[in-house]
């Protein structure tokens, strides 16, 4: 499944599944527990297809921060927990994007993408990162 169908609802722990949608706004179901829930169109939601994260450069797309994740650890889940130290994420994500904003990229930040990704690895969801969008295809252009 690509990232096009895989939503974070703001106040709403995990990601979720587009299922359908509706007239007031859609269904999803929860990553985590398989429940569904309908969610209306006032909710804060995005694509994670449409997240991007800062660099000194320009933004870089997710499904790009997560093949660097995957490439890192070789496939697998990743050496840091999000509850580690502030300090131990940054250098993390250091090693993942090297030129990430820092002003702009918080350890919160770090910690829901980290969050992510280990969700989306235990659900076999990371395979086909790379054939969705080459890496050398990264735009400028902004959400």
């Amino acid at each position: 499944m690509s990232l096009e169908k895989v939503l974070a609802i703001s106040g709403k722990p995990g990601l979720y599944r587009l299922i359908t949608q509706t007239r007031s706004g859609f269904v999803a179901e929860s990553l985590i527990d398989k429940k569904r829930l309908s969610v209306r169109i006032q909710q804060n939601v995005s694509l994670l297809s449409e997240i991007a994260v800062y660099t000194l450069k320009e933004e870089v797309p997710l499904k790009q921060v997560f093949e660097n994740i995957r490439n890192k650890e070789n496939g697998a889940k990743t050496t840091v927990k999000p509850k580690d130290s502030k300090d131990k994420l940054e250098e993390y994500f250091f090693e993942v994007l090297p030129d990430y904003d820092e002003d702009r990229v918080y350890a919160s930040d770090i910690k829901k993408i980290i969050q992510w990704y280990n969700l989306l690895h235990e659900h076999n969801m990371l395979d086909g990162l790379d054939t969705e969008i080459p890496a050398d295809t990264i735009s400028d252009e902004e959400e």
